[in-house]
């Protein structure tokens, strides 16, 4: 999916450009304090977005806009969209990339605008369709003829349709069954040429099957052998398919990545109803899966009842491939379940900046979101239009349990946790509830651990670098681990001089535990050990202290504190806490840094 930014000129377009990014739910960039992204160079900055194929809707005049990019046109296949719309909202032309996406994006943003956009592309204007530009599950095949055909067709030229192309049969298109030109789709590879268009769509269904651990090579060769030998187009495969037990099937969850196709699998019982149109049925794969094929079975079931299988089932040494087509087209989304993902994401301590793009990405492209309400919240615009299924503090089993349900259903689920996922939050109970289960559909669900940044890392950032040498994180929480358990940690970290931040130092119930582990490490600190507590971290209440081992004020500490206590080592120097890592022992025997 491409990137899409708003570019403003001046302050003068501010207004407008943040309205259509609003709009768009896109950053804002231009040269002044007010929008999300302040650049230096916007010459730079809009080259170096376009050479990015980011899709750019550039708020300024166009000529403008031809003089900042001038240098940086060249083919057009290899660039993105450019889309100039005028500071007061008076026109939207599609400048660049208009059969790549511009002139759709142009007619929506006309469209929020309220004006008419400014198209200018010779298919659109005379024929109300973009030939180079077809509707999702076709491909044209010969690009190359695509401008000596246009110069036929706009010379007068009639043209012959043949196959399923209904994205064309109400367009200016002149028709005729004697048409010198002409336009055909096809599942075969063909080339075509200047007076015919070849247009590949997605009508098959590749069933797979293999044994447990076969090859990704193995896989992917086999597939692509059968495509050539049987000279069928890879545009044309519309899905890969195959039996639910094979869900976490590495070689298989490859194939489509390979091919960049989607995934779909049936349940047995699915694929036992497709026995009487088997070429190869299996009482061997019957007994071991409980359906009589699962490579031509598979392709027929998604197929449809319509569809036929045209390459009957294949076989490397481990691995099966058949391919059955239909008349139309094969929608993915309306067969079988794809295999679920979910997704352990960290938001960080709380505030946006310390979002990572990789945990926004999980987030964005998830359908349902799940956890606790507070950190629900902290998502603000990211979770519109999301299913949210909210928990209260204490479920966290809870949360995790229907977390791997709706995944089990091949959902894209977010499992949000502040801080990191990994650090005292969800990501090692959903490994352990998975591990604690015979539930198979559990076990075949993708998990993704997306890490965020830690109250640990954000407190150490803000006054310095205490952890810049060993140190250990330990939870003074006994309500999952015992109270003799963790003093016992707490004190060999104390023997081994380690720099400790603890976590979930106190609350209304454990107000004693911080009594004790302080105490504990007055007895093998020095007084003045350097200390650093962070409260409410990245939230507009956010406080941070640096303090010493025995001015620690204990009446400061609430449960959302992270403290840093630092070793024998640990300095404060300008107001700042740091831990050296000995790099400087041995370089200046005096201890001044030679300049």
């Amino acid at each position: 999916m491409a990137v899409t930014v708003v570019l403003v000129v001046s302050s003068s377009g501010l207004n407008t450009a943040q309205q259509l990014g609003q709009h768009l739910s896109c950053e804002v960039h231009g040269t002044f304090g007010a929008c999300d992204l302040v650049v230096p160079d916007l010459k730079a900055h809009l080259n170096k977005l376009f050479k990015n194929k980011t899709t750019i809707v550039f708020v300024g005049a166009l000529g403008i806009l031809i003089r900042l990019l001038a240098a940086s046109i060249r083919e057009k296949s290899t660039e993105g969209s450019v889309i100039v719309v005028a500071e007061d909202r008076s026109a939207v032309i599609p400048a660049l990339g208009g059969h790549k996406g511009a002139n759709d994006l142009s007619l929506e943003l006309a469209d929020f605008l309220e004006i008419k956009a400014s198209i200018t592309t010779a298919s659109d204007l005379y024929y109300n369709v973009a030939l180079d530009a077809p509707p999702g599950q076709f491909y044209l095949a010969n690009t190359k003829d695509y401008k000596s055909f246009m110069k036929n067709l706009l010379s007068g030229e009639k043209v012959c349709l043949d196959g399923y192309l209904p994205w064309l049969k109400n367009t200016g298109i002149p028709v005729s069954h004697d048409g010198k030109l002409k336009i055909r789709s096809t599942h075969f590879n063909e080339t075509g040429n200047q007076f015919e268009l070849i247009y590949n769509s997605e009508c098959l269904a590749v069933g797979v099957g293999c044994e447990r651990g076969t090859s990704v090579n193995e896989l992917i060769s086999l597939v692509q052998t059968t495509l050539e030998n049987n000279n069928l187009s890879k545009e044309s495969i519309a899905v890969f398919v195959s039996i639910e037990q094979k869900m976490d099937e590495i070689a298989i969850n490859a194939i489509a990545d390979f091919f960049n196709k989607p995934l779909r699998f049936f349940d047995s019982v699915t694929l036992e109803e497709e026995t009487p149109r088997l070429k190869n049925p299996s009482e061997i794969v019957f007994r071991e899966v409980g359906s009589h094929g699962v490579a031509e079975a598979s392709a027929l079931a998604a197929a449809g009842s319509h569809g036929e299988l045209i390459v009957e089932k294949t076989k490397s040494r481990r691995a099966t491939c058949a391919i059955a087509k239909t008349k139309t087209l094969i929608d993915p989304n309306s067969i079988g379940k794809a295999r679920g993902i979910l997704s352990v994401v960290g938001l960080g301590p709380g505030k946006a900046e310390w979002l990572t793009p990789e945990a926004k990405r999980c987030i964005e492209d998830s359908s349902d979101l799940v956890g606790y309400t507070l950190y629900l919240d902290l998502l603000g615009s990211l979770a519109t239009n999301k299913k949210k299924h909210t928990f209260k503090l204490g479920e966290e089993k809870q949360r995790v349990i229907a977390a791997l349900n709706l995944a089990c259903e091949g959902k894209k689920v977010a499992l949000i946790s502040s801080g990191d996922p990994g650090i005292y939050a969800m990501a090692s109970l959903v490994f352990d509830c998975i591990s604690q289960t015979d539930n198979l559909h559990w076990k075949r669900v993708e998990i993704f651990v997306s890490p965020g940044i830690s109250a640990l890392q954000a407190c150490a950032a803000l006054v310095g670098a205490p952890i810049g040498h060993d140190f250990c994180a330990i939870s003074l929480s006994n309500l999952l681990t015992p109270w003799a358990v963790i003093e016992k940690r707490l004190t060999k970290a104390c023997e081994g001089d380690f720099v400790i931040a603890l976590y979930n130092p106190t609350s209304k119930k454990r107000g004693g535990n911080f009594r004790t582990a302080l105490e504990l490490l007055k007895r093998h600190y020095r007084p003045t050990t350097p200390v650093s507590v962070g409260k409410s971290l990245g939230r507009p209440e956010e406080e941070v202290i640096i303090t010493s081992l025995m001015d620690l004020d204990k009446e400061a500490i609430d449960m959302l504190s992270i403290i840093i206590i630092g070793n024998s080592q640990t300095k404060i120097v300008d107001r700042k806490i740091f831990t050296p890592r000995g790099y400087l022992q041995n370089s200046s025997e005096s201890g001044v840094i030679d300049q």
